[in-house]
């Protein structure tokens, strides 16, 4: 696509926590290689030092990019009624945003063509971008089109499109902040001027439709689907995780990773290090046991019962670091995800082939499993929904089996082949994301 000649300038507001950072630069380097300017937000203090490092490997390596430091306001937790620090991150960026965000985009030259925010953002920027800004407001939705279909419509009363038993517990007590938070963010989605999802029409075919056509809500503007977002090349060195897997077999590792902000019971992670052991697979595993990354900074000893280390370490590889997640499903050796199915993670786990074991722990993440389920890259076992948590364990054998079975399912390695190979057509010359992101591209260069 050539570069326009009034390219499109767009700022770019994030919110809280790794899966809401890393499509928000993803999406930014889509831009930048199509011809636009960017203007990333940066809201200061950051939550995680993963989210940190983030911001500082990306700036060092996109040098175009405007970034703008968001200081937040001063703000008095208890006053939100929680103890989740990035729920609280969101109400903090929430609160100072409307006031800050003209001092910072007004001087702007050129003026934004446009303002993209993260969803739980949604209904404090939206006013401000319209009002204030006189920006189009455009929101990243940092899940699955089927979970935007339960944001848009949640404030329905009986709305079809999700099962009520994929419902986050969460969401069913309307005193919690989060559950406040989704549900005036959905509601305020009618108010913006496109919803940008980092999916696929192959993979989400039926939501899609249903969000385009009318048929979740009357009055939701178009939702763009744009991914799967390509992963960020890093500067930095190549990891000890990605030489390890260099000297493992073709399709022989199983990676298990349950993301950057679930922490599994001790109980719960002796038991995976004992199905593990038992299944004689290959394995690398990203352990975590505090919800904030800058915080765990406790060893492994202790962690997985006395000897484990010792006895797999000739075919397993346990890390406690953060990790270039895309780099290492990227990677040939890697055959099967253990996943809570966080939706960067099955976009990547997509985008490569991978085939997927989905444990499901909160948020979005069973009607995510539930997209890989129909997409026939994965399984979900029944009786582990909410299971990673610490509320209910999973027995090791019961997790053995399910390991055994995902990865001598043929037809699911069909599965995931089949939907790597849609993945890469969507983001090509031609692809349907990629026509979809260039529409939208051309749209903003014109305003």
């Amino acid at each position: 696509m050539p570069a326009p000649a009034n390219p499109a300038h767009v700022a770019l507001l994030p919110s809280a926590g790794m899966g809401h950072l890393t499509p928000f630069l993803r999406l930014a380097s889509s831009l930048i290689s199509l011809g636009c300017r960017v203007t990333l937000l940066r809201p200061l203090p950051i939550v995680s030092s993963a989210e940190s490092l983030q911001f500082s490997d990306f700036l060092s390596s996109h040098p175009s990019v405007h970034c703008l430091d968001l200081h937040l306001l001063p703000f008095q937790p208890s006053s939100a009624d929680s103890t989740d620090p990035f729920f609280l991150q969101f109400e903090s960026i929430s609160r100072s945003a409307p006031l800050l965000l003209p001092q910072l985009l007004l001087p702007l030259e050129p003026k934004p063509s446009a303002l993209v925010t993260d969803i739980f953002l949604t209904s404090s920027v939206a006013p401000v971008s319209r009002t204030r800004l006189n920006l189009p407001c455009f929101v990243l939705f940092t899940s699955s089109a089927s979970m935007l279909s339960l944001c848009a419509s949640f404030n329905i009363p009986g709305s079809p499109f999700v099962d009520a038993s994929m419902v986050p517990p969460v969401l069913r007590d309307p005193n919690n902040l989060f559950a406040q938070q989704f549900s005036n963010n959905g509601a305020a989605l009618v108010a913006t001027d496109g919803v940008l999802v980092n999916t696929f029409d192959a993979l989400e075919p039926r939501a899609l439709a249903a969000l385009n056509q009318g048929e979740v809500l009357e009055g939701l503007p178009r939702v763009f689907a744009i991914g799967p977002l390509k992963p960020l090349e890093s500067k930095r060195a190549r990891a000890r995780e990605l030489e390890w897997l260099d000297q493992q077999p073709e399709r022989s590792v199983v990676y298990v990773s349950f993301g950057s902000r679930t922490a599994l019971s001790e109980e719960q992670i002796k038991e995976l290090a004992r199905a593990l052991e038992r299944s004689g697979f290959r394995f690398m595993w990203v352990v975590k046991t505090q919800v904030v990354d800058k915080e765990d900074e406790e060893g492994l000893e202790g962690l997985f019962g006395e000897g484990f280390m010792e006895r797999v370490k000739e075919r397993g590889l346990v890390v406690k670091d953060w990790v270039e997640q895309g780099e290492i499903l990227a990677h040939g050796a890697v055959a099967a995800f253990v996943s809570h199915c966080g939706w960067n993670s099955m976009t990547e786990a997509a985008m490569h082939g991978v085939r997927v074991l989905a444990w499901p722990c909160n948020g979005d993440q069973r009607i995510n499993a539930g997209v890989v389920e129909a997409a026939g890259m994965g399984r979900m076992l029944k009786g582990w929904e909410w299971g990673c948590g610490g509320e209910k364990v999973v027995a090791g054998e019961v997790v053995e089996e399910a390991l055994r079975e995902i990865m001598e399912d043929a037809m699911v390695g069909a599965g995931a082949a089949r939907v790597r190979e849609e993945a890469v057509r969507a983001v090509v010359v031609g692809g349907s994301s990629r026509e979809s992101l260039a529409e939208l591209i051309e749209k903003l260069s014109k305003s």
